[in-house]
């Protein structure tokens, strides 16, 4: 009879709240060969950090969310306006068109119509980020609000040049967004089980 000298994952000990055991062996099936090697490792069950203030912060850097959200809008408006523009194309293709023209057609009319979403959602996106975390910055939280207040102030310097009526509304439009946002973000957390 060989002695199991592997920590026991089913006893609720201080270190078991803080670390997971881990073996990378724990899937062979081969008898006498799990014991004979001793490996398990005790994996930390919360986020890794670099330096110790970063633990201490309980919100996001202003360069994650420059990068987050313009990269996330680039990509999202380039996929949407790609295809827009892939359904434009085939609709404009004409009965006497070759194949070669066809593709040409779409490929021309996605790019373009792709690359212009993408322009306008990356601008938003980074527009939206630094307002969020100039926002949070001054306020000292990172919450609901903090995104509204995003979100109002994102809709208004996007459609400020076209005059002060349309800034309110582009205001108000990017408020409700930024709040719908956050509530789906809420309700994803709580009822889908990922």
């Amino acid at each position: 009879m060989t002695t199991n000298s592997y920590p026991d994952p089913s006893s609720d000990n201080d270190d078991r709240r803080i670390h997971r055991i881990f073996n990378p062996y724990e899937h062979i099936e081969i008898a006498g060969i799990y014991p004979a090697h001793g490996l398990s490792y005790n994996l930390p069950v919360s986020p890794e950090i670099l330096f110790e203030e970063e633990g201490l912060s309980d919100r996001r850097s202003w360069g994650y969310n420059l990068s987050f959200f313009s990269g996330s809008g680039y990509l999202a408006g380039s996929v949407f306006g790609g295809a827009k523009g892939t359904v434009a194309g085939i609709r404009a293709a004409e009965p006497g068109d070759s194949l070669k023209l066809r593709l040409n057609r779409v490929l021309n009319s996605s790019g373009q119509v792709g690359r212009r979403y993408g322009n306008s959602l990356g601008v938003l996106g980074l527009i939206f980020g630094g307002l969020e975390s100039g926002v949070s910055y001054a306020t000292g939280k990172d919450g609901v609000w903090t995104s509204v207040a995003a979100g109002l102030g994102t809709g208004a310097i996007y459609k400020a040049a076209s005059g002060p009526r349309s800034a309110a509304i582009a205001g108000a439009i990017g408020g409700v967004a930024a709040a719908l946002s956050v509530a789906g973000k809420h309700l994803a957390k709580r009822y889908v089980p990922i």
